[in-house]
């Protein structure tokens, strides 16, 4: 099974999702996100599923569960680069991703973190 690496920027994590995401991968990704959010006081988190072509429901639901995990450990979460058809696959599938923010790349991603971690006191 393949992990996906996640790397620390300032207080901002980063995963940069590259391989295709497996029950496995994607399960162990949100262990290592939560790990990671904790012991390196993260107070942003973005996933970028740029290369990522097709989602499915268990991975929708997961990506969701990811962001709810985060904001219990005082994380923002922000996933980027999310392809049309992998929107219009979520949206087919009745899945949101509740509490996710949403940027269109990480540029973005990082600008809107900024903004929302500027407005927590």
């Amino acid at each position: 099974m393949e992990r996906v690496p996640i790397l620390k920027l300032g207080d901002l994590l980063i995963v940069s999702i590259q391989v295709d995401l497996d029950d496995q991968t994607v399960l162990a990704l949100k262990e290592d996100l939560a790990e990671m959010v904790v012991s390196r006081g993260a107070r942003g988190v973005i996933i970028d599923i740029s290369a990522v072509e097709i989602v499915d429901s268990f991975t929708g639901r997961i990506l969701a569960t990811i962001g709810e995990m985060c904001r219990m450990l005082d994380a923002h979460a922000v996933v980027v680069g999310m392809r049309p058809a992998v929107a219009i696959t979520l949206v087919e599938l009745g899945l949101s991703l509740g509490g996710v923010r949403t940027a269109l790349n990480l540029e973005k991603g990082v600008a809107l973190l900024s903004h929302v971690r500027g407005a927590v006191p």
